[in-house]
């Protein structure tokens, strides 16, 4: 669907204000149904795989008010039916934590749903904010080991599992994604360690291995930055199927197929315009 990267003008607004990468109007593999999806401006991380180099600078992007943006998720809520609604993705959201709190406040004001794609590598008092008015996580788990996260993140283990921590206490129905990346995590034991963490945490009721792709390369050229990962080659079809068969059936596990024949979804081997993050 079409991205957008100005700001209308003309609304009253509210003083807090976010940074916006851009917007896609109809998303279909950004949480349950159609999704309005909002990609955040701002990334701490520097992972490894990352499709989306242009949101890491957290004064770029463009300035919105929450208030614009429910307004303009609305014009689209005909769509989302009984499950769609609007998703807040990026870069990583939780680093305008308070921002995407009233952002999801204003969104059950009016009835939408919310979901929050996020790394999990923020846990503070304005996170909790956010969770107070979240419906469901896409929760990135990149690595099962600290060594990996590490290297190939910027961060450590304890922050994602922490954050996953919490969000069972809460309550918050999870999604959890890992990007399967050749020679780093597309082994049976790596896959069987992910499958625990699920299992271990009751609030995971699905679980989604999203094959590495290079199409973001012409990102890093035109910015001129070394894409960490152009060397690593992709999973094929026969791989991915027998890795999502060590998926249990109950976290979404096709037994082999290559997509859920439940929903059509093609497990994000391609991505919305370039802007859509696979898991990182």
């Amino acid at each position: 669907m079409d991205q957008e990267h100005r700001v209308e003008g003309g609304a009253s607004a509210p003083a807090l204000t976010g940074r916006v990468h851009s917007f896609q109007s109809l998303g279909t593999l950004d949480g349950p149904g159609l999704r309005f999806v909002v990609f955040a401006q701002g990334c701490p991380l520097r992972c490894g795989c990352c499709h989306n180099p242009d949101t890491w600078d957290p004064a770029g992007g463009s300035e919105w008010t929450a208030a614009d943006i429910v307004a303009k998720a609305l014009r689209f809520r005909e769509y989302f039916g009984d499950e769609g609604g609007l998703t807040l993705s990026g870069g990583e959201p939780l680093m305008q934590a308070a921002f995407a709190a009233e952002l999801f406040r204003l969104c059950h004001e009016h009835g939408l749903n919310t979901c929050l794609d996020t790394s999990g590598c923020v846990l503070n008092a304005d996170v909790e904010a956010v969770l107070d008015h979240c419906d469901r996580v896409l929760l990135d788990l990149k690595y099962v080991t600290e060594e990996k996260y590490r290297v190939h993140v910027g961060c450590g283990l304890a922050a994602p599992l922490r954050f996953l921590e919490r969000l069972n206490e809460r309550g918050i129905p999870v999604t959890l994604r890992q990007v399967t990346i050749p020679t780093l995590n597309d082994d049976e034991e790596s896959v069987r360690e992910l499958v625990r963490e699920a299992e271990a945490h009751p609030c995971v009721d699905k679980l989604e291995l999203l094959p590495f792709r290079k199409i973001c390369q012409v990102k890093y050229d035109d910015m001129k930055l070394p894409f960490p990962f152009a060397d690593i080659p992709t999973p094929d079809s026969a791989s991915m199927a027998a890795l999502r068969a060590l998926v249990p059936v109950r976290l979404g596990g096709t037994l082999g197929a290559e997509s859920c024949p439940a929903t059509g979804r093609a497990v994000h081997d391609e991505l919305s315009s370039g802007k859509k993050k696979t898991g990182c």
